[in-house]
């Protein structure tokens, strides 16, 4: 293996991409580059290597754990953030396994979890979509959906956003209650549940 280039990374004045036979191999600190003899268009030795790879994995779980404390994450939301700091795939997959063994990682748990904690705030499409951008499938989304949000959880976030919204239905124009029916349908919300929990009948559907 030769060390063809290193390069600085984007952002970082102390951490550096180096890559091996052309390709990128993985990310050091500056006083790494010096401790394992790393120079462009030098050899690196597979002593040197192996040594550079069991750090790394101990590094990947170390940050991997810490992520976690700081918020809970779906595996793929995890396996982004690890690629997004410069570890190699095995090395990622390492500590994407190392911190499921331990049961850190589950994501019909995180799934269930949001929708139990957000269902009276927002309407199934909206929370279907918060899901998938937080790395979960499509699959996983609509299963924790289907498990815990229902027809009153959808009525109870229309009456909370109203409310917020500062309706009062006894003393709207027509106009202000077609504009918060609009907001709410555009929210995701059934015409019909919108219609019902604000007790308006007279809007234009």
């Amino acid at each position: 293996m030769t060390v063809t280039q290193i390069e600085a990374m984007f952002g970082s004045k102390s951490k550096y991409r180096v890559y091996l036979d052309g390709q990128p191999a993985f990310v050091l600190y500056k006083g790494e580059l010096s401790r394992y003899h790393i120079r462009e268009g030098y050899p690196l030795g597979e002593k040197e290597y192996g040594d550079i790879r069991d750090m790394l994995i101990k590094r990947a779980r170390m940050r991997a754990m810490k992520l976690l404390e700081m918020s809970d994450r779906s595996e793929e939301a995890l396996r982004k953030k690890l690629t997004d700091g410069g570890y190699p795939e095995e090395i990622v997959e390492n500590a994407l396994s190392y911190v499921k063994s331990f049961g850190y990682v589950d994501d019909s748990r995180l799934a269930d979890h949001i929708v139990a904690s957000r269902k009276g705030q927002k309407s199934r499409a909206e929370l279907q979509a918060f899901l998938l951008r937080k790395g979960l499938s499509r699959e996983q989304a609509q299963e924790a959906l289907e498990k815990s949000y229902t027809q009153d959880d959808a009525k109870e976030a229309i009456r909370r956003l109203a409310e917020k919204k500062h309706y009062d239905p006894e003393r709207s124009t027509p106009q202000e209650k077609q504009k918060i029916c609009a907001y709410l349908v555009r929210k995701g919300f059934r015409y019909e549940d919108v219609r019902q929990v604000i007790q308006v009948s007279d809007w234009n559907a």
